[in-house]
């Protein structure tokens, strides 16, 4: 960050009394700037047996596999995110079972929501951001093309709850190699 978005002046890291961490601060109004972590939202949605997902149409990651999943809007819920990538991605409407998983990737300020949904009905297409849209059984997943570690987390945990007859919110973190 170099100027201010209150009134256009430069800003400079600062401690600021009461925080624990330096703040972007204006050398003029004296606005603090807080940078927080985008919230990413998205769904697993089931039909029957079987997950849907979306081949990537957009960088990062065009070409390969992922839950429907992007940044939440300003002035939308984490739940009207979450449908609202799935209608562009997949044309598809779900119905919010509740939240499956939350998974931090700190190193680039991202936090994930993904909730488990069904698909209501079981109707998709290929939405803009989408090369091609899918249903797959577990036994069908392409592992070694799927996007992002998010995706892989929210799958794996899902699989494993079906087996135990479980559902049960699931908590994960990208840990740098």
């Amino acid at each position: 960050m170099n100027f201010c978005s209150h009134c256009g002046q430069p800003v400079q890291l600062r401690d600021i009394p009461g925080d624990n961490i330096q703040r972007y601060q204006c050398v003029a109004c004296e606005m603090v700037h807080y940078e927080n972590p985008k919230m990413v939202v998205g769904c697993l949605p089931v039909y029957e047996d079987k997950v849907l997902l979306c081949k990537r149409a957009i960088e990062p990651r065009s070409g390969y596999w992922n839950l429907p999943a992007g940044y939440l809007e300003n002035a939308e819920t984490a739940e009207a995110g979450a449908m609202r990538e799935v209608w562009e991605e997949a044309l598809a409407k779900v119905k919010i079972i509740g939240i499956h998983s939350i998974y931090s990737i700190k190193h680039i300020n991202q936090i994930y929501v993904f909730y488990l949904a069904e698909l209501t009905p079981s109707e998709f297409g290929i939405g803009e951001e989408s090369l091609d849209v899918r249903l797959f059984m577990e036994s069908e997943i392409p592992w070694k093309e799927i996007a992002f570690t998010s995706s892989v987390h929210a799958l794996k945990c899902y699989f494993e709850d079906r087996k135990t007859g479980q559902r049960r919110t699931h908590r994960g973190e990208f840990k740098m190699k």
